[in-house]
């Protein structure tokens, strides 16, 4: 959990057309090479994204298995994975991580994006624990809690656009970000 709190900032936001996905990309060590540096943002399949806020290893362990489960339901269904079932399959493996012995929990949390034909654009946050839930606002890593209440007071349901939702996102980004490291 530790790890989460210290990591670039990521939030999403649900908008009537959209949902927007935004990271801070951080070096916070100076001798890092800007050339290798980690991406927060990955894509999974036609219709789903993910960022990730945590150890970099167990995020990219996670984004390789999301990828996976959502490959394998295409094969066997000859159509893409619903959101909240490719969700809930990785939840389920972060949760059985919780209470094997031997195994650490994976330092990672998660926000999802994507569109499926039954429910539209969706929005879904996993902690390490393999809880998750939807979201029309939220965010995970540095300062979530202060972006969070901002999200509270500028998020407008049924007005949102991704026009309006990309302004937000700045703004709260703007505000949360620590420019000191």
């Amino acid at each position: 959990m530790e790890a989460i709190g210290h990591a670039g900032t990521c939030l999403g936001i649900l908008a009537n057309d959209g949902v927007l996905l935004a990271a801070e990309r951080r070096n916070i060590h100076k001798l890092l090479d800007e050339v290798f540096f980690s991406e927060k943002i990955y894509k999974l399949n036609e219709d789903m994204a993910c960022s990730v806020a945590g150890i970099t290893s167990d995020a990219n362990v996670l984004t390789n298995e999301l990828r996976l489960i959502a490959q394998r339901y295409l094969l066997q269904y000859q159509e893409p994975i619903p959101c909240e079932q490719l969700v809930t399959a990785l939840c389920d493996i972060k949760q059985a991580y919780t209470q094997f012995g031997g195994k650490r929990p994976f330092g990672v949390s998660l926000l999802y994006i994507g569109w499926d034909k039954h429910y539209g654009f969706q929005l879904y946050q996993s902690d390490p624990s393999g809880n998750y839930g939807g979201w029309k606002a939220t965010c995970i890593g540095n300062n979530s809690a202060a972006a969070v209440s901002m999200l509270k007071q500028d998020y407008k349901e049924g007005e949102m656009t991704l026009k309006s939702a990309l302004a937000l996102a700045i703004k709260v980004l703007n505000k949360t970000m620590d420019v000191s490291k």
